[in-house]
C-alpha cells in the first residue's frame, strides 16, 4: 500500500513550498543487471562466502535507471541513494513531494532524520601518573597480554571507522604504524576522499581501535588491522547530520571489504521517540541489521545519555544485531554515569558488554589527551572483535558476537547498565569446570536469603554502589559513592575486577529490579518472597551465577540451604 508522511510535529507550520530532505523508496530492481565480481572488493566476496550469504543479492543491485530518472526530473536535488533500501535521498517541496508519491513505481515518501553525534570534549596538557596508569589500563582489561602473547593483532580483519574527521592521522605518530594499511577513505559531505581534516573525533576513536604511542604502549588493540575511514558527520553543526550519509557509509564499508564497522551514532532526538528504539523503527537500525545479514560485525556506542533525560539506548543501538558497547568508570569498575541504559522499547537486552568510557586517545592535534564517552567504548571494543576475529578465523560473524558476549566477565548474568560485563581475552573459549558452589540461599521467614560460601567471602566495607528498578529509572540514584569526572590526574584505575554481587529479578522475560551491592557479610541479599513470587532471581559473584525461581516455601523447607542452579561463567564460555 502506497502512502506519503508528509509532515510531523516539526513541519506542521512549514509552508507548501518549503523544501525538505525525504527518502523516496522504490517499488522493484525488476531486470537490474549486476556483476558483483567486478563492484565489490575481494574481502568482501570472501567475507560473503565465509558467512554463506548470497555473493549477488537483490538488496546489492543498483537502483533502477529509469526510476531514478523520472524522480530526479521531479526532484530538487538527488543528495545519494541506497542500494539496500532501494531508496533515493531527494530534497523536495511538498507539491514535488505529492508528485513524485503518485508515481505507480514509488512505494512510500518519507522524511528524512537528522541524526545525533556523541561528541567529547578532550582535556588537553601532559600526562600526569595516573592518565598513563589508565592507558595501559583501557586495554588491559580486555585481555590484551593475552593476544600480545600469541601475536594477535588483528591482522587481516578489515575495520571501518565512521566518525566525523580524521586530523593528524596523516601525519601523527600514534598512526605512523597504520598509514600504509588504510586501504579506502571517503568524505560524504565533501565526496572527494580527503578525510584528514575537520573534526578530531574520529582520529582520537581510531587511536582507540588500534594506534600506539610514541614510545611502544598500545592505545587499542587492532594495531595489525586495515582501515576504511568514513567521514560522515557534521559536529560543528550542532551535532547533527541526515541518517542518509551513515547509510551511505555503511553500504560503501560493505563495498570495500570491512569485516567490522565502528560507528559512535547515537540518535536519540527529532522525530523519533522511546518507544521507536525497537531496532526496526529507525532506518539506520534496520540498515546495521542488514550490515550483519551481510556478515560485517556492526559496533556501535550505546550512547551517554544516562545522566540526562533520554536515559536510555538510541538508534542504531538498539538494533538486534548490533554489538553494542555501554560504558565503564575505571575508578570503579563498574558503569559510568553517563553511559545509556537498555532495554529497548521491545525490552530486548542492552547494551550487550561494556569497556572504558574514560581512556586515553590521540587528540588530533599529534598530542594524547584524556576524554570520555561510550564512542570511545566502542573503539575499544571494535580493537578486540578485530583480535577475536584473527584468532577464529574460521568463525562466522554472529559466532563472533556470541563468543565476545560469552567472554564477559559477568556472562551469563547481565543487566540494563553493563550488558554481559567486560570481555577479556582470557575467557574466550574455556573449558567447562565444575561449580565451586559460591553461593547458596535459604527461605527465612517470608523471605529468600542469598549467602556466599565462606571460603569465597571477600569484605568489601564500601556503600551499596547502584540500584536500578525498570519503573524507576528517572528517580533512582546513579553512584553514590564517587563522582564521575576527569579524576585520573591522581587516581589510577583500578587493577583488577571490583568485589561486587550482582542481583536481578527477571519476571517473563523482562528486568524488574537489578542492583550491585558490596558484601559486608555472607548473606548479602534478602528479598521479601510475596514480592518476588514465580520471578527468577539471578546472583552473580565470583565467576559464578546463582538461578533460581522465587516460590512459596513448603513447610520444612524453611532455613534449608539450596544450590537450585549454579552457572561458572567457565562453563556456559565452552
Amino acid at each position: 500500500m502506497k502512502y506519503v508522511l508528509l509532515f510531523s510535529l516539526c513541519w506542521v507550520t512549514a509552508s507548501f513550498f518549503s523544501q525538505q530532505k525525504y527518502w523516496v523508496f522504490l517499488a522493484d530492481k525488476d531486470g537490474v543487471e549486476f556483476d558483483p565480481y567486478t563492484y565489490f572488493d575481494a574481502k568482501a566476496i570472501e567475507r560473503r562466502i565465509k558467512n554463506d550469504i548470497p555473493i549477488c543479492h537483490e538488496s546489492d543491485k543498483p537502483l533502477k535507471t529509469d526510476y531514478y530518472t523520472a524522480v530526479s526530473h521531479l526532484s530538487d536535488t538527488v543528495t545519494g541513494h541506497s542500494r539496500w533500501f532501494n531508496a533515493m535521498a531527494c530534497i523536495l517541496t511538498e507539491e514535488q513531494c505529492q508528485e513524485v508519491s503518485a508515481l505507480s513505481f514509488v512505494k512510500e515518501v518519507v522524511p528524512m532524520m537528522s541524526t545525533a553525534f556523541m561528541a567529547e570534549e578532550f582535556k588537553f596538557g601532559d600526562l600526569k601518573n595516573g592518565e598513563k596508569l589508565l592507558l595501559k589500563e583501557q586495554t588491559k582489561w580486555l585481555g590484551a597480554d593475552v593476544f600480545r602473547e600469541k601475536e594477535i593483532t588483528g591482522n587481516g580483519v578489515r575495520i571501518c571507522i565512521i566518525d566525523a574527521g580524521f586530523p593528524s592521522v596523516d601525519y601523527a605518530d600514534e598512526f605512523e604504524h597504520l598509514r600504509g594499511n588504510i586501504k579506502g577513505t571517503w568524505d560524504f559531505h565533501k565526496n572527494r576522499s580527503d578525510v584528514y581534516r575537520f573534526n578530531n573525533h574520529g582520529a582520537a576513536v581510531l587511536s582507540c581501535v588500534g594506534g600506539t604511542t610514541e614510545d611502544g604502549v598500545d592505545i587499542g588493540m587492532a594495531t595489525g588491522s586495515e582501515y576504511l575511514l568514513a567521514r560522515t558527520e557534521l559536529i560543528f553543526k550542532e551535532g547533527l547530520s541526515e541518517e542518509e550519509d551513515w547509510l551511505m557509509a555503511v553500504e560503501w564499508a560493505d563495498k570495500n571489504g570491512a569485516d567490522i564497522i565502528n560507528s559512535s551514532l547515537g540518535y536519540t532526538t527529532s522525530l523519533y521517540f522511546k518507544e521507536d528504539m525497537d531496532g526496526e523503527t529507525a532506518l539506520i537500525s534496520r540498515a546495521a541489521n542488514m550490515a550483519a545479514r551481510k556478515g560485517i560485525l556492526v559496533v556501535n556506542a550505546a550512547g551517554n545519555d544516562g545522566d540526562g533525560y533520554w536515559k536510555y539506548i538510541g538508534a542504531p543501538a538498539d538494533a538486534d544485531s548490533v554489538l553494542t558497547v555501554g560504558g565503564i568508570n575505571p575508578w570503579t569498575g563498574i558503569h559510568t554515569s553517563f553511559s545509556s541504559y537498555g532495554p529497548t522499547a521491545d525490552m530486548r537486552m542492552k547494551p550487550n558488554v561494556s569497556a572504558f568510557g574514560h581512556v586515553i586517545a590521540a587528540n588530533g592535534k599529534g598530542k594524547l589527551s584524556e576524554t570520555q564517552g561510550t564512542s570511545f567504548a566502542s573503539p575499544l571494543m571494535a580493537g578486540y572483535a578485530a583480535c577475536v576475529m584473527e584468532m577464529y578465523p574460521d568463525l562466522k560473524v554472529m559466532e563472533i558476537y556470541q563468543m565476545i558476549e560469552a567472554s564477559s566477565h559477568l556472562y551469563p548474568y547481565f543487566d540494563y547498565a553493563h550488558g554481559f560485563g567486560i570481555p577479556n581475552a582470557s575467557r574466550l573459549g574455556k573449558a567447562q569446570i565444575e561449580s565451586q558452589e559460591v553461593l547458596n540461599y535459604r527461605y527465612e521467614g517470608d523471605s529468600i536469603v542469598v549467602s556466599i560460601n565462606p571460603d569465597h567471602f571477600r569484605l568489601n566495607d564500601e556503600v551499596v554502589i547502584n540500584y536500578h528498578s525498570r519503573f524507576l529509572l528517572d528517580k533512582a540514584p546513579k553512584y553514590l559513592h564517587i563522582p564521575d569526572a576527569f579524576i585520573s590526574d591522581d587516581s589510577s584505575p583500578k587493577k583488577a575486577l571490583p568485589n561486587y554481587v550482582y542481583y536481578h529479578t527477571e519476571e517473563n522475560g523482562v528486568l524488574d529490579e537489578y542492583a550491585l551491592v558490596a558484601p559486608r557479610q555472607m548473606d548479602v541479599i534478602k528479598l521479601a518472597v510475596n514480592d518476588h513470587v514465580g520471578k527468577v532471581l539471578r546472583v552473580w559473584y565470583d565467576d559464578e551465577m546463582l538461578e533460581v525461581v522465587i516460590s512459596m516455601p513448603e513447610e520444612g523447607e524453611q532455613e534449608e540451604d539450596s544450590n537450585e542452579t549454579k552457572v561458572n561463567e567457565q562453563e556456559v564460555n565452552d
